[in-house]
């Protein structure tokens, strides 16, 4: 196996006869931005992911476009276009609900330009970088060898300045540069992207990165809890949840993120169960996205913290607390306590806590309740959930088929239908209360 890359002195050009990328597959609108840079004089090039995965014959998700164009001229040339960010200052072209990122070539570190400026922490994390350079000079400022491709729209070549064509053959994720320390200092976020690309390619990580991420697992707590939430819906949504879940406890990362879940799942008793839902949740979730279907980043942490929220509600059940607020002050409890290590927007955290309310009220069918519940705006979701559970072992799975053929039903069965499924395991009975004696009158 190779060892770290070395910088060659010019990169390795593949010309258009040599690589399968095609114009046909590149979006209309990534090819008007590349066009319109490189009329206005400036070399302009698609880049990072959406090249990997043309090169891998795979629909790109979006597409990014890398240029000696100043985002300032960017904006000149395109009235559509708003400049975002101050860590990395971008342009972003919006054509409709596509929108074309365009990143100006970054200089390295050290590299003296007055209009730029680069700004490190004391652990070497980047806080700021603005600093621009040459493509040459880009390429080294990336995070991996297979994301460092560029295809030049000047002459529909492939440039690659870090062997990452080679990389991306032999089926290996490597770092740039002979020094992964340096690289997750500089951004820890790596580290999950390196699990993501690694789960949702089918890569296997280089030894020295496999290395690294185990030793500096730890630095993710110094990343924004605002940060790590859409990293970690890029990373459970990616198609490949479960091998993620697997590779992100393998290097100790979904702890640094999850400490509560974490804490449960390492229970010898009852982890491996409460781990088991959180399985059942994100195949769901793959079997979902590869039917094309719709997942709500929601549910995704609902079923995360599903497990510590069942351990706070029973303590406060032990100790007495009635069952409704017992339920509702852990979801609290657990919400603000994650927030710290991954923020959770207000939106979607009242839907999580939408969906654990229901795990309490489903239980409840008698009466006019069901059709009640029938109407709740997240019904659905949390009768899904539900059934996860049910498919877990956790819940009653007739409470499930119950609510399944009472959907089925029509409005006049529906009324008829009588209350089945025995009290779910989620909830504790409640405890008989004593009729209040009338107050005696003075």
């Amino acid at each position: 196996m190779s060892q770290a890359v070395q910088a060659p002195v010019q990169p390795r050009v593949y010309s258009r006869d040599q690589h399968p990328i095609s114009r046909a597959a590149i979006s209309d609108n990534a090819l008007k931005v590349l066009y319109r840079l490189r009329d206005a004089g400036f070399r302009s090039c698609l880049v990072g992911g959406g090249v990997r995965d043309l090169l891998l014959g795979r629909e790109p998700k979006d597409f990014d476009v890398a240029t000696d164009a100043h985002p300032e001229d960017v904006r000149r040339l395109f009235r559509n276009c708003r400049l975002i960010g101050r860590r990395f200052r971008l342009a972003h072209v919006t054509f409709g609900r596509e929108i074309i990122e365009v990143a100006t070539f970054r200089a390295p570190f050290g590299a003296e330009n007055e209009e730029g400026n680069i700004e490190l922490s004391e652990d070497g994390r980047i806080l700021r970088d603005n600093s621009y350079g040459t493509i040459e000079q880009d390429a080294w400022r990336r995070d991996f060898t297979i994301n460092a491709l560029y295809y030049d729209i000047a002459n529909y070549s492939v440039l690659d300045f870090t062997n990452g064509v080679i990389d991306l053959h032999e089926g290996v994720l490597r770092l740039i540069g002979d020094d992964p320390e340096q690289r997750l200092r500089e951004d820890p976020v790596r580290m999950l992207r390196a699990v993501r690309f690694g789960a949702k390619l089918g890569l296997r990580i280089a030894p020295e990165v496999d290395q690294a991420l185990h030793r500096f697992a730890g630095l993710l707590t110094s990343v924004a809890p605002a940060r790590l939430f859409d990293e970690v819906i890029k990373l459970f949504h990616s198609g490949a949840a479960v091998t993620c879940l697997d590779e992100l406890e393998r290097f100790g990362l979904f702890e640094a993120m999850f400490p509560q879940a974490a804490e449960c799942f390492a229970d010898p008793e009852t982890g491996p169960a409460q781990r088991d839902f959180l399985v059942e949740a994100l195949k769901n979730t793959d079997a979902r996205i590869r039917d094309g279907m719709g997942v709500h980043p929601a549910f995704l942490y609902a079923a995360i913290l599903w497990a510590p929220v069942r351990r706070e509600a029973g303590a406060r059940l032990d100790a007495g607390e009635e069952p409704v607020a017992a339920w509702q002050q852990a979801g609290s409890m657990v919400l603000e306590r994650q927030v710290q290590r991954v923020s959770i927007p207000k939106r979607y955290s009242l839907v999580v806590r939408e969906i654990w309310e229901l795990q309490q009220r489903l239980p409840r069918n008698q009466g006019g309740r069901a059709l009640k519940l029938l109407g709740h705006p997240r019904f659905r979701a949390g009768y899904d959930f539900l059934c996860l559970r049910a498919r877990a072992g956790e819940a009653d799975p007739e409470l499930c088929a119950w609510w399944t053929e009472f959907q089925d039903s029509d409005a006049a069965r529906q009324q008829q239908r009588p209350a089945a499924g025995a009290p779910d395991t989620a909830t504790r009975p409640r405890r008989g209360r004593s009729r209040r004696r009338p107050r005696a009158v003075s």
